[in-house]
């Protein structure tokens, strides 16, 4: 299916915006309008919305329909390096490359890819309209982002999960080389993020945003370039919010191509960015678990050329 360009009115005041798409787009589940929506690639008069924003009528609304995006996914066999896994859900060591969930022009090789032929049972979920197509989800790693990431093996868990996620009862720590040593050896970035108006694909710091916050400690800063190791803790959940925060200090990601400098200075396949601690509470049990996954080989051999 090629890509797509519709435009509709809104015509009922106080419709959400994913059921007035199911209304609208033939052939198209409620999770595959949720999806478009996440996605950037719904438009309410020129801005990216929610999937539960009320319209009020007669807003212009505009979709891009990414090739093949009604396709479903399919199971494909791709070895996964599994930290711990029960019943109810499994924990992931990611590779740095891999794509969490398909999208236009990642329709295959994606970690739901890999997730469902290990666990079939998640294609239960598929069609389910309070989960989308999670297909497990709970979080999301960039592709260039190595590291932890739980997934759910059950409705259930997920949704618990999920409800963690919201109310900030997971811990996230990442391990990023950043191109400048920040001001001080501490901090708080507290800045809203919100989508980029000239790139719909980047965020960005913009007053009207979603609140946002990282903290980082410099944990090294014995290198060539006044660069530094630091530990950063998400203390909320945006969108490429480490990469958009150290950029708003002054300090990018070290192998950033979206949020570094224009030209790298360092030639890297990927950003040296590494999802290193996750702790959440067990859905069914509620123990708190706690996993470590410690810098990748490629990204230690890195630092060892800079020093």
């Amino acid at each position: 299916m090629p890509e797509k360009r519709l435009t509709f009115v809104a015509d009922a005041p106080n419709e959400r915006l994913d059921k007035f798409l199911l209304a609208h787009l033939d052939g198209f589940s409620r999770a595959q309008a949720q999806r478009l929506i996440r996605e950037g690639c719904v438009l309410v008069d020129g801005a990216a919305q929610k999937t539960g924003y009320k319209l009020k009528g007669g807003e212009r609304i505009t979709v891009q329909i990414p090739p093949r995006a009604e396709t479903s996914v399919e199971p494909e066999d791709i070895p996964l390096e599994i930290v711990y896994e029960d019943e109810h859900l499994a924990v992931i060591d990611k590779l740095a490359g891999m794509v969490v969930h398909p999208g236009a022009g990642n329709e295959s090789g994606t970690l739901v890819n890999a997730l469902l032929a290990r666990y079939p049972e998640l294609a239960d979920m598929m069609d389910d309209p309070e989960v989308g197509e999670r297909l497990g989800i709970a979080h999301r790693l960039d592709r260039g982002t190595s590291g932890l990431i739980v997934t759910a093996r059950e409705k259930a868990a997920l949704l618990a999960l999920m409800a963690q996620f919201r109310t900030r009862r997971v811990d996230k720590v990442y391990l990023a080389l950043l191109e400048k040593r920040p001001a001080s050896n501490r901090g708080t970035v507290d800045a809203p993020i919100a989508r980029d108006p000239r790139q719909r694909k980047r965020m960005a710091v913009r007053r009207e945003g979603r609140s946002a916050q990282t903290e980082f400690e410099v944990l090294d800063d014995d290198f060539q370039g006044d660069r530094a190791l630091v530990r950063l803790k998400l203390l909320t959940g945006r969108t490429h919010q480490i990469r958009a925060h150290m950029a708003f200090i002054g300090c990018p990601v070290v192998g950033d191509a979206v949020y570094g400098y224009r030209k790298q200075r360092v030639k890297m396949k990927r950003q040296f960015l590494h999802a290193h601690e996750l702790a959440f509470d067990h859905p069914a049990s509620g123990e708190r678990l706690a996993f470590v996954s410690e810098l990748p080989d490629a990204l230690v051999d890195v630092m060892g050329k800079m020093r």
